[in-house]
């Protein structure tokens, strides 16, 4: 399993629009990405920093997104600024230990 961690800042849209288009546009998307586990939306307002953790299957899964047109998409939003992108792989032995993989 590998994780991606991406945070952004809000540009020109508001934290109740933003919303409202992960519930009707992003989050429908992501929800059909291959090998995609887990996605866990971060939200902190104070700081105008959104994100997710993503949680996948494998690199290659990883690879793939990061080569499709909805990553393309989210990358070159007009509405999402500074974006960052880091990818970790996982230490399983450990992280079942820790009760983080189901």
């Amino acid at each position: 399993m590998h994780v991606q961690i991406v945070t952004f800042n809000l540009n020109g849209i508001t934290q109740a629009e933003y919303e409202q288009a992960c519930e009707t546009q992003f989050a429908p998307a992501f929800r059909e990405v291959p090998g995609l586990l887990t996605k866990i939306w971060l939200s902190d307002p104070p700081t105008n920093t959104y994100g997710g953790v993503y949680t996948w299957r494998d690199r290659a899964a990883l690879q793939q997104y990061l080569e499709s047109p909805l990553f393309h998409s989210v990358a070159t939003h007009p509405n999402l600024a500074n974006i960052t992108s880091r990818e970790f792989d996982i230490l399983e032995q450990e992280t079942r230990a820790t009760r983080g993989i189901a």
